[in-house]
This record gives C-alpha cells, structure tokens and sequence, in this order.
C-alpha cells in the first residue's frame, strides 16, 4: 500500500471507531446462502458489470458463511470459492434447481431476475427467498398489473435495493409488500481505486453505458465549449456495452473527433483500464438522466481523488453524500458551466475531492454493506421460521 493509502487507511479507522454499529454478537451457526446472478453473467474477475463487482465486494469480506454463487458458465476467473456454473439455453434452469437441490440453501438471493426467482421459490418451498434488485422493479400500469406484480412478489421473502431511494419508491409503488423491503447501498473496495487528489491531470471523464440514460448525448454537446476555451485540457469517454448501444452512442460521440487526441474514446474496457484513468483525471462525470438506483460509478470517481459532477437523480445523492457539484438540469449548458467552475477553480475541486475521499471510505466500505446484508438475511430467514403463514 502507498503511504497516501496508508494515511487515508489511519484516518478511516479513527472515523469508523465513532460511526461503525458495534457487530451483532455472538455470531448465530453460518447460513447456507445461495447467490443467483441473472442469465448471462460470468461473474468475471476482469470483465465484471456493476452488478458482479457488488457482489464480489460483499463476498471478499469474511464472514464464515457457507455460500455459493451460481452464473453462467464462460469465465475461467471468477476468483471466488463455492462458483457453480450454469449453461446457457434451456437446460440452465433444470441444471441450477438441480444443484440447489443437492446444495440446500436457508436462504436463496435472486439478484434482479423476477420470473426466475418465482420458479426457483416454488421449486425450493423448504428455503428463504429474497429479490435483490440493481434497479427499480416495473411500476403497474393499472390495476391488473398490480395485481399480477404482487403476486410473483408474494413468493419472495424479502427484497433488498441498493439505496434508500430505490426501496422506498418499491413501498410506495407496493405497500403490501412494504414490511419485506430493505436496503443496503452498494460498497465499493477502495484500494484499487486509490489515488491522491493532488497534481491530477487537466481531464475530464466518464465512465458509464453508452446509453441515453447515462448523459452520454450532453456530455458530448457540452464538451466542445469547455476544450475550445481550455485547449490544455483533454477528456476521456470509457463506454460501457458499446456492441449494444453503438447505432444510438456513434452519432454523438463522432463530432468529438476533430479534437483528435483531447479526446479518448475507449470501448467496454477492462476494470482496470477504468481505474488507471480515474485515478489520473481531476474531474468525473455522472451527469444521469434518469433516477440511478445507487450510482456506483460516483463512488468510484470519489474513491479515485477525481472531483464530481452529478446530477443527484435516484440514489446519487446517497452515494456521495454532499460532496459533489451537483446539477439539477442536464442540459449542455449547465454541464458546461458546472465543468467550468471546476475548471477555473481548482481549490474547490481539490477540497471536493478530498472531503469525497474520505466520505467513502468511512460510509460506503464493504465491512459495513456485508455486515447491513448479514443481518438482514439472518432477519428474514428467522422471520420466516418464526411465523411462515405470515410471509406465504
């Protein structure tokens, strides 16, 4: 570790005496808890979506339980004990009741998928089941709807969001099933990602699906007015699923080309290509459209020492607290004029990305997140021993 990381680890610890919950003792016998990754997830060390580095944060924190991990068979590095792999087509669901079977969880945790979560519940009636949702569930549309919603969601024992947000917006949108909710915001492992927010590079950057609800068409319309003023200044594009989403992302981002090397476009590169690049740029971008369930992203730019701009939508705010620039309207203007006021002055940036800094790695470390996760499992699965007829 470097001695920027050993200070920044010092002050963490002095913080996390005062604000840590003291752990729940003693440690009840381990649960057997199954992790179900949706259909084409490889859980890779190397390639992983957002989703994935979730889940591998949680699971890379002691805690004595006996867990498997169940996604689909195409990687060689998943890094992690207990991966059961899964084939692709119409045996994948045949195959992964099968192991479940043998393996006979307390407690399954679905991770986004609804239908399957259903099959899966009905097939192992003896198990607890939660839903853990990345993103918010569909919102009815009328009143059928909301009937057929609420009955798949009447199998599941619980449900776990990843932000106050998201959660919140289910009971609402659900109140029958309101008391199930819980929330446990995405943590982020901050070593890899940790830099000093001094002396950082004249760079702006984003890093996200090239996608329209991520801001990518207002980046690239607010772009040009901050290089064309500030021609030492460069920027750096790091597109997520561009064989997806490249027919709607190429027309936006071609008229960057004319600033030639300014700007780098990089498409669904590794993790580590991602790091390296924040740790190195003065200002991020998180400029989404729409209501981000938690926004792992901002904490990552926070993490890296860069300083952020966001537009504080869905669980943005909650991920980096009141240390970011925040925009209430996207539009090409106000981004341009939130990027210049970081531009012209850098003491606030580096005081941003200080108090950033140290804001996640006090409230959003995986010790945290894994132990909030423990206890509500364990609070589930003894919810459902203790009056069965109340959860079914």
């Amino acid at each position: 570790m470097s001695s920027y990381g050993q200070r920044l680890r010092a002050r963490q610890s002095r913080i996390a005496l005062a604000t840590e919950p003291v752990a729940d003792l003693p440690r009840p016998t381990p649960l057997r808890t199954a992790i179900l990754l949706p259909s084409g997830c490889f859980l890779s060390r190397s390639r992983p979506n957002s989703m994935e580095t979730v889940v591998r944060t949680l699971a890379n924190v002691p805690g004595g339980d006996d867990t498997r991990f169940f996604c689909c068979e195409g990687a060689d590095d998943h890094d992690l004990p207990g991966v059961q792999v899964l084939p692709e087509g119409r045996d994948r669901l045949r195959v992964l009741i099968e192991k479940l079977a043998t393996f006979r969880p307390q407690i399954v945790e679905h991770h986004q998928q609804v239908k399957q979560a259903v099959r899966v519940a009905a097939a192992l009636p003896g198990a607890a089941h939660v839903l853990y949702r990345h993103n918010a569930l569909k919102t009815p549309r009328h009143a059928l709807d909301a009937w057929r919603y609420n009955r798949r969601y009447d199998a599941m024992d619980g449900f776990i969001f990843v932000s106050d947000a998201e959660r919140d917006g289910f009971a609402r949108t659900y109140p029958r099933q309101a008391d199930k909710a819980f929330a446990v915001p995405n943590p982020i492992d901050i070593e890899p990602w940790l830099a000093s927010p001094e002396h950082r590079e004249p760079v702006i950057a984003f890093a996200g699906r090239a996608m329209p609800e991520k801001g990518l068409d207002v980046i690239c319309a607010a772009l040009p007015a901050v290089l064309d003023r500030h021609p030492d200044w460069r920027a750096v594009l790091m597109l997520a699923d561009w064989d997806h989403h490249h027919r709607w992302a190429a027309p936006h981002v071609k008229p960057l080309e004319r600033y030639g090397d300014r700007v780098t476009v990089l498409k669904s590169v590794p993790l580590d290509t991602v790091q390296r690049q924040m740790k190195a740029a003065a200002i991020a971008l998180t400029p989404s459209i729409w209501a981000e369930p938690f926004g792992l992203t901002a904490v990552e730019a926070h993490a890296a020492g860069a300083a952020l701009i966001s537009s504080g939508r869905g669980g943005l705010r909650e991920a980096s607290g009141p240390h970011a620039l925040y925009v209430d309207e996207i539009t090409p203007r106000s981004l341009t004029e939130a990027m210049e006021q970081l531009i012209l002055d850098p003491q606030q940036r580096l005081a941003m990305a200080r108090a950033a800094q140290r804001y996640v790695a006090v409230v959003h470390t995986p010790q945290r997140r894994a132990a909030d996760l423990l206890r509500i499992r364990r609070r589930i699965v003894a919810n459902r021993t203790q009056a069965p007829s109340a959860i079914r």
